[in-house]
C-alpha cells in the first residue's frame, strides 16, 4: 500500500510537471555542448557564469544546461583538466533557450600541435574530469585510455580499476568482483539500463562478451545514488556507448596475431563512422567489431580427501559390506588431465542516433548487438578411486600414513559436437546479448525531464553437445610428494596405453538453452531549488520499472552403441600428448576418440536421462518497481550534499520441477515472494581547492538471490548419495556502506587518491552442506549429502584504496614523456552464521571472493610518434567456495599478469601497434584448504597481436 501510494504520487507529479511546461517557459536557460577539436564529447567540464554565481557540469555527452538566467549578455568560463580555460559570450533574450557550442583546446596542442598527443591526453582528461565532477565515488575510464593497454574486451579493461578483481575463463577476464563482492552482487548497465545475464545458474554478466572498442566510457559507481538501481552491493558498472560526434569521424582497426599455446592465428577488425547533418540536428554513429581467436589451454584437476575405507571381506546381518577405516594423510581421490582447443569468435554491432528538435528537446535511439561463438573440444583423462566396497586389503598400500597405491576407475572422454557448418565437430556455445533503448531529454522552463525505455535480451544456446567416454580399471601409484603438481601413474603402464582395455562407457548428446529478458523504463524529473541561498541546488525524483524473465530449458540423451564401438580401439582416435604441456611434461594426455569421428555419428533414438537436466530447468519472473526522491544542494562555497531515499518493491514467481527417484517429474511447483526495501543515502563533497576534494558516502544497497537458488526444485540423486534442494524463501542480501575518499587532481592530467570503505552485510547467501540419514527429503536412510542455499547471519568488509596516475612532465628532457599508473586495494572481511556439515558455526571464514591485496601498475612512454607501456595486474588468493569444513573449502589462487604494448604513429591518422599478453604465463589455479593442494591449474601461454589503426577526424 505504501509503495503504491508513493509511486502514484511520483507519477502524478511527473504528469503535472510535463503539462505545466508551457507555464514555466518564461524562465530563461542556456544550453550547450562541449567537445574537443575533433568533435568528441567532453564530460565533466565545469561551466561557470561568475557574475551571477551559476555553475554546472557537462554530462557524458558533453552537454550542459543552466536555468534561471536573466536576459542579457553573459560570459561563460569552461574549465577542464589538461585543456586551456575557455571563455565564450552568450546572449539570452526573451523566453528562449540560448544554445552555444564550445570547443576546448588541449594544452599539448598549444605546445606541439600534434594530433596524436592531443587525442591521447583528451581521453585521460575526459575520464578524470568526469570523475572529479561527480558527487558520488566513482572510477571512470575513457575508451582511448583503454587503448593504451592491450585489452580486447571490457573485462580485461575493468580489471585495471582500483578495487576490481576479475575471474577468468580460458585466459580472458569474464566475471567482475567489486571490492571483494561476488559477480552476482554487482550490477552491470548499458547506458543506464540493466544488462541481462546469459549465465544459467547466476546473475553474472559475462564481461568478455563485449569488445572494448564498442564502448566510449566505463563508469564504476562504488557508492550509488538514489537515482541508480540499488542492486549493487559491491558497485555498479555502467558501460556508455559511443555517441555521434559533432563532425565526421572514421576509425578502423585491422590486426592479426598468434596464440603460442596452439600456434594458431588471431584476426581482428573494427570500424566506426559517424557524423551530423549540416544543421547539426541529426547525429548518427555506426560501429562494428569482429575477433577470431583460435587458442586453448592445458589443465590439471584434483579432488582431495583425508578419509579412506576398504572392504573387510565380510558382510553384516543385513548383507551390507563391512568397511574398515584407515588413518591416512590427505591424498587425491580424483585426478584429471585436460586439453582444451577453443575457437572464440566475437562480433559486435552498434547503431546510435539522436535528433534535436530544438534547443529544449532531444531524442535518441541506442542499439547494440553482441554475438559470440565459442567452439570447444575437450579431452579429459580422469582417474577416480573405486568405491570402498570395491577395495580389498591387497588392493592398496599405506606408507607412513601416505596412501601410495590404490585401484581407480579411468575414463577417457572426448567432448565435441556435430559435423556441420556451425558446430564444426566442436561444442558450440552461442551467446548473444542485445539492447535497444529509446529515450529523450527535455527542458520545460527550469524543469529537466529525461526518460528511457529499453528492451534487452541475453541468451546462451548449446546444441548437440556430445561426449564419448571409454572406461577402464587398474591400479595407480599416487604421488603427492609435490601436492602442487599431484600425479597418478599406472602400476602396469601397459594397462594405461592398451586401447582395448578401455571399454565403451557412454555416448551422450546434450542441448542447453538459457534466456533472460529485461523490459526497462525510467523517467526522471529535476527542478532547481534554493534551500541555503546558494542558488545551486536541485530536487530530483523519478520512477523505474524492470520486468525480467529468466528460463532454462535443457535436455540430455544417452545412446547405446556398445555393440558397434566396444572398445577405444574400435573407433578413430587421436593422441593429444604434448611434450610442451604447460602444467609439466610429466603429464601424458594420451589417446582419445577423435572429435571428427564423434561429430560424424548419426545419433538417433537416444534414451532421455532426466537426472542430468530436470533440476537445471526453471522459469523465474522478477518484477521490480522503484521510486526515489533526492536533492543536491550546495551548503557553502566548498561543501555540497546529495541526499535522498529509494524505494524498491520486488515480486518474484519461481517455477521448478518436483522430482521423484531422480527422473520422474510428478509435477511443477511454483512459489511466490514479495519484499520491499527502503534505501536511504547521503553523499558529501568538500572542495578544499579547485584541485583537491574529499568525499563521504553513506549508502544502502541490496543483492537479489540467484534464480536457480530460488527455484523450488528437489532432486534426490541416489547413486551419488546427494540431495539438491532449492530455497524460494531466500531473503535478498542487504548492505550498509560507508565510504571516505580524498582526491587531488593534477592540472597536467593526473590524480592521487586514497580512501577507506566499510560494508556491513546481512543475509548473504551461501550453499550449505549437511549430512542426513532420515527421509526428510524423500531419500532412504543412507547417509546423504544435502546441498541447499541458505542465508547467513552477516558479514563485513573493510578496505583501503590508493591510486596514483600522472604524466611525469615535470622531469627534464625525454623523461617528461614517461607516465605512471598505480593503484592498490587492501581488503579484510569476516562472515558469521555459516555452519559446517555437523551443524556447528564456523568462525574462521572470510567472505567469499574478498582478495586481501589487489594491485595494478604500469610504466608508459609517449612522445609525438612512439608509445610503449608495460603493465601488471595482481590479485591475492581468496576463498571461492565454502565447503562442508575447512578441509573442503576451495580457494582462488593469486594471479600476476604482465602485459606489454607499443604503437607508432606513421601519420596523424595512421598508426601501427603490437601487444603481448600474459608474459608471465599465469595459470588459473584453485586450491583446496591450503595453498599447496592444487584443485585446478589451467595454463594459457602468451598471446601476440599486431596491426594497423586508422582514425580520421574532420575538424
Amino acid at each position: 500500500m505504501i509503495l503504491s501510494r508513493f509511486l502514484r504520487l511520483i507519477f502524478v507529479t511527473l504528469i503535472f510537471v510535463v503539462n505545466s511546461g508551457a507555464l514555466l517557459a518564461q524562465n530563461n536557460s542556456i544550453k550547450g555542448i562541449i567537445t574537443d577539436e575533433y568533435g568528441i564529447a567532453m564530460p565533466g567540464a565545469t561551466v561557470v557564469i561568475n557574475e551571477i554565481y551559476k555553475t554546472t557540469v557537462s554530462d557524458q555527452e558533453g552537454k550542459f544546461i543552466l536555468v534561471n538566467i536573466p536576459n542579457g549578455k553573459h560570459s561563460l568560463t569552461v574549465q577542464y583538466l589538461g585543456f586551456l580555460d575557455t571563455q565564450k559570450e552568450v546572449t539570452v533574450l526573451g523566453s528562449k533557450t540560448a544554445f552555444i557550442p564550445i570547443v576546448l583546446i588541449s594544452k599539448s596542442v598549444e605546445l606541439d600541435d600534434v594530433k596524436i598527443i592531443s587525442y591521447g591526453v583528451s581521453g585521460q582528461a575526459r575520464a578524470l574530469n568526469a570523475q572529479k565532477s561527480n558527487m558520488n565515488i566513482t572510477n571512470i575510464v575513457a575508451t582511448d585510455q583503454i587503448g593504451k593497454f592491450p585489452d580486447a574486451n571490457i573485462g580485461d579493461a575493468i580489471k585495471r580499476i582500483p578495487g576490481i578483481t576479475m575471474q577468468v575463463d580460458q585466459g580472458e577476464a569474464r566475471n567482475i568482483i567489486v571490492r571483494g563482492l561476488s559477480p552476482q552482487l554487482n550490477s552491470v548497465t548499458l547506458n543506464g539500463s540493466r544488462v541481462p545475464s546469459a549465465e544459467g545458474d547466476n546473475r553474472n554478466v559475462q564481461m568478455d562478451l563485449i569488445p572494448s572498442d564498442m564502448i566510449q566510457t566505463i563508469e564504476v559507481n562504488k557508492a550509488v545514488t538514489p537515482d541508480m538501481e540499488a542492486d549493487a552491493l559491491g558497485g555498479s558498472v555502467n558501460l556508455i556507448t559511443r555517441t555521434a560526434p559533432q563532425s565526421f569521424r572514421l576509425s578502423a582497426t585491422l590486426g592479426s596475431g598468434i596464440n603460442f599455446i596452439t600456434d594458431k592465428s588471431i584476426l581482428n577488425g573494427s570500424f566506426l563512422v559517424g557524423d551530423r547533418s549540416k544543421n547539426k540536428k541529426f547525429g548518427w554513429m555506426l560501429s562494428a567489431s569482429i575477433t577470431d581467436n583460435d587458442f586453448g589451454s592445458h589443465n590439471i584437476e584434483a579432488e582431495w580427501t583425508d578419509e579412506f575405507k576398504y572392504y573387510t571381506g565380510a558382510d553384516d546381518a543385513e548383507g551390507e559390506p563391512i568397511l574398515e577405516e584407515v588413518s591416512v594423510a590427505p591424498y587425491t581421490k580424483e585426478f584429471e588431465i585436460r586439453t582444451y582447443l577453443v575457437q572464440r569468435i566475437r562480433r559486435s554491432f552498434a547503431a546510435n542516433f539522436d535528433y534535436q528538435f530544438d534547443n529544449n528537446h532531444t531524442m535518441f535511439l541506442k542499439t547494440m548487438y553482441n554475438w559470440r561463438d565459442d567452439r570447444e573440444n575437450r579431452f579429459r583423462l580422469k582417474h577416480k578411486i573405486l568405491d570402498a566396497e570395491d577395495i580389498e586389503i591387497d588392493d592398496f598400500s599405506v606408507t607412513n600414513r601416505s596412501l601410495t597405491r590404490f585401484p581407480v576407475e579411468v575414463q577417457r572422454q572426448t567432448k565435441g559436437g556435430v559435423n556441420n557448418d556451425r558446430n564444426k565437430n566442436r561444442r558450440l556455445e552461442d551467446q548473444r546479448m542485445q539492447n535497444y533503448s529509446l529515450g529523450g531529454n527535455h527542458l520545460f522552463g527550469t524543469v529537466k525531464i529525461n526518460w528511457m525505455a529499453s528492451f534487452a535480451q541475453a541468451s546462451e544456446e548449446r546444441l548437440n553437445e556430445r561426449y564419448a567416454e571409454y572406461e577402464s580399471e587398474y591400479s595407480v601409484y599416487n604421488d603427492n610428494s609435490d601436492p602442487e603438481f599431484p600425479i597418478f601413474r599406472a602400476v602396469n603402464p601397459t594397462e594405461a596405453t592398451d586401447l582395448s582395455n578401455f571399454e565403451y562407457g557412454e555416448i551422450t548428446e546434450e542441448n542447453q538453452y538459457t534466456k533472460e529478458e529485461d523490459i526497462n523504463f525510467f523517467a526522471n524529473v529535476e527542478l532547481p531549488s534554493d534551500f541555503f541561498g546558494k542558488e545551486e541546488g536541485s530536487i530530483k525524483f523519478g520512477i523505474r520499472s524492470r520486468l525480467k524473465r529468466k528460463l532454462r530449458r535443457n535436455d540430455f540423451f544417452e545412446f547405446d552403441l556398445k555393440d558397434d564401438f566396444a572398445t577405444l580401439s574400435d573407433v578413430g582416435t587421436r593422441n593429444y600428448t604434448d611434450s610442451d604441456f604447460l602444467a609439466g611434461n610429466q603429464y601424458q594426455a594420451g589417446v582419445y576418440a577423435d572429435e571428427n569421428w564423434l561429430g560424424s555419428l548419426n545419433l538417433q533414438n537416444g534414451e532421455s536421462v532426466p537426472d542430468e537436466f530436470l533440476r537445471a530447468n526453471f522459469d523465474v519472473e522478477e518484477d521490480v518497481m522503484a521510486g526515489y526522491v533526492m536533492t543536491t544542494q550546495k551548503l557553502s562555497d566548498k561543501l555540497s550534499i546529495l541526499g535522498g531515499v529509494r524505494l524498491e518493491h520486488t515480486k518474484i514467481s519461481a517455477t521448478g520441477n518436483q522430482i521423484k527417484d531422480e527422473e520422474d517429474v510428478i509435477g511443477k511447483i511454483t512459489k511466490e515472494k514479495t519484499y520491499t526495501n527502503v534505501l536511504p543515502g547521503v553523499h558529501l563533497k568538500y572542495n578544499m581547492s579547485t584541485q583537491t576534494l574529499f568525499r563521504f558516502a553513506w549508502t544502502n544497497t541490496i543483492a537479489r538471490p540467484n534464480y536457480v537458488d530460488l527455484s523450488p526444485t528437489l532432486d534426490v540423486i541416489s547413486d551419488d548419495e546427494e540431495i539438491f534442494v532449492g530455497n524460494p524463501n531466500l531473503d535478498p542480501t542487504t548492505s550498509m556502506n560507508f565510504d571516505l575518499m580524498g582526491e587531488h587532481y593534477f592540472t597536467s592530467v593526473g590524480i592521487v587518491s586514497g580512501g577507506v570503505f566499510y560494508k556491513k552485510i546481512n543475509d548473504f547467501i551461501y550453499t550449505f552442506k549437511e549430512k542426513t540419514t532420515d527421509n526428510t527429503f524423500g531419500a532412504d536412510t543412507s547417509e546423504f549429502d544435502v546441498f541447499q542455499p541458505l542465508n547467513g547471519d552477516g558479514a563485513s568488509v573493510f578496505g583501503v584504496e590508493m591510486a596514483f596516475q600522472r604524466k611525469l612532465d615535470f622531469l627534464p628532457g625525454f623523461a617528461k614523456n614517461f607516465s605512471i599508473y598505480l593503484n592498490y586495494t587492501y581488503l579484510t572481511s569476516s562472515a558469521k552464521g555459516i555452519r559446517n556439515e555437523d551443524g556447528e558455526e564456523r568462525t574462521d571464514l572470510d567472505l567469499p571472493n574478498t582478495a586481501p591485496h589487489l594491485f595494478n601498475g604500469s610504466l608508459g612512454y609517449n612522445d609525438t610518434k612512439f608509445s610503449i607501456r608495460l603493465s601488471t595486474n595482481f590479485s591475492d588468493a581468496y576463498i571461492d567456495e565454502i565447503g562442508g569444513n575447512t578441509f573442503e573449502d576451495r580457494y582462488y589462487d593469486k594471479q600476476l599478469f604482465l602485459d606489454f604494448n607499443a604503437s607508432y604513429a606513421i601519420t596523424k591518422s595512421l598508426s601501427i601497434y603490437a601487444d603481448v599478453n600474459n608474459i608471465t604465463n599465469q595459470p588459473l589455479r584453485f586450491y583446496q584448504g591450503i595453498s599447496q593442494r592444487t584443485m585446478q591449474a589451467e595454463y594459457y601461454d602468451r598471446r601476440l597481436t599486431f596491426g594497423l589503426k586508422y582514425d580520421l577526424f574532420k575538424k
